[in-house]
């Protein structure tokens, strides 16, 4: 259920303590940048990975958010890891979560 002060927030995000927010694509982009960047790959590599990245994140939301009114983080994470091919950048992907 949503409350009240979300109900007009049609990218909806439940996170994983239960609390709701707008579905942010600068985070999405930032956790992968950041990944990359861990990985020691160069700056330009990494805005690009992020931002293909962020790009398949965005489309695969707007179609889950037609027939769900809230997303779950754990679901979005899950379809980002699948996105990424490099193994490495990856693996520091999923350590991120971890930690935050």
């Amino acid at each position: 259920m949503l409350d009240k002060n979300m109900k007009n927030i049609k990218k909806c995000v439940v996170k994983r303590k239960g609390h709701l927010e707008k579905y942010d694509e600068k985070k999405v982009h930032a956790s992968i940048y950041a990944a990359a960047l861990n990985c020691e790959h160069k700056e330009e590599f990494a805005e690009k990975l992020a931002k293909k990245i962020m790009k398949k994140a965005n489309n695969w939301f707007k179609k889950q958010a037609k027939t769900k009114d809230c997303i779950n983080s754990e679901d979005i994470s899950n379809y980002i890891i699948k996105s990424i091919k490099d193994r490495d950048i990856k693996l520091m992907y999923k350590h991120h979560l971890d930690l935050s």
